[in-house]
C-alpha cells in the first residue's frame, strides 16, 4: 500500500481525472464569487472596486467575464485555456493589487486561485472534457 502511495509514476489517466477535479473544483468555487457579481451587472449596479483607475463599471464586466463565463469555460472543458487566462489576470490584480497592502491571509485566497489558473494555462483542460472530445 505505501508502495502504491510513494510512486511517482506518471499515469496519464490519473493526471486527467486530476485535471477535471481540479477544474470542476476551481471553476465551481469561483463561480460562487462570480454569480452575485453577474447579478449585480445584470441589475445595472455598476458599483465596483476599481484597482486599475479603468472605471469600476468595466472593471465588474472584466471580473464577471473571468469569475463567472470564465468559470463556466473551465468547467465545461470548452476554452478552459481562455477561461483559466481570465481568472488568472483578475486574481493578479486582486492579490496582487487589490489586497497589496493587506496582509497574507486576506490576499492567499486569491493567489491560490491563480495558481490552480496557471496550472489550467500550461496543461490544458484533459482528455475528460468537452475540447478533448472535439480535437
Amino acid at each position: 500500500m505505501l508502495k502504491k502511495i510513494l510512486n511517482s509514476e506518471i499515469v496519464p489517466d490519473r493526471i486527467n481525472l486530476g485535471l477535471l477535479v481540479l477544474r470542476l473544483s476551481v471553476s465551481g468555487m469561483m463561480l460562487t464569487h462570480g454569480f452575485p457579481k453577474f447579478l449585480k451587472l445584470i441589475n445595472g449596479d455598476l458599483g465596483f472596486a476599481d484597482p486599475l483607475g479603468l472605471g469600476s463599471g468595466f472593471t465588474l464586466v472584466v471580473a464577471v467575464s473571468a469569475e463567472f463565463l470564465g468559470s463556466l469555460m473551465i468547467l465545461s472543458g470548452f476554452g478552459t485555456r481562455i477561461g483559466a487566462l481570465l481568472g488568472a489576470s483578475t486574481m493578479a490584480v486582486a492579490g496582487f493589487i487589490h489586497h497589496a497592502d493587506d496582509p497574507f491571509g486576506t490576499k492567499e485566497k486569491a493567489l491560490l486561485y491563480l495558481t490552480c489558473y496557471i496550472v489550467l494555462i500550461i496543461s490544458g483542460s484533459g482528455k475528460y472534457s468537452v475540447e478533448s472530445k472535439l480535437t
